[in-house]
């Protein structure tokens, strides 16, 4: 479920942290889900249960998970639309398969985000019928 960049200068509990919430954006954990205990995602991680304690804590200070006497699970709410889910998916495969790191897709994804206007479906519907006729 989680991956660790050991080499990465992202602390270990910020990696957990931002791959959860991915995996819960994209649907790939729904609302509900239980997650391992500290202890235990601490121990398959190889880590100090604090990184694991502490991202468990920002998630929570998020609105993204929440903790109880049953455990921590995942929040009603948190998925994003099946359409987006599918189109990042996509963009981290084409990435990959370009020879891109995960640094250099978000570099790549970011750069875009503040140069493209927003444009809604229909538009993009229209500009690609627009190029398919040329």
């Amino acid at each position: 479920m989680i991956r660790l960049d050991h080499g990465s200068a992202v602390p270990p509990f910020e990696q957990i942290r931002l791959q959860l919430d991915g995996l819960i954006r994209v649907g790939a954990l729904p609302p509900g889900h239980r997650l391992p205990p500290v202890r235990q995602l601490a121990g398959d991680l190889s880590l100090g249960p604090g990184a694991v304690a502490r991202a468990y804590l920002e998630l929570e200070k998020a609105g993204v998970i929440s903790t109880s006497r049953r455990g921590t699970v995942v929040r009603d709410g948190q998925a994003t639309s099946a359409g987006v889910a599918h189109a990042a998916s996509d963009y981290a495969t084409t990435s990959r398969e370009a020879g891109l790191t995960e640094d250099e897709a978000v570099a790549a994804l970011r750069a875009l985000w503040s140069a493209s206007p927003l444009r809604t479906s229909a538009s993009r519907r229209a500009t690609r019928e627009d190029q398919e006729m040329t």
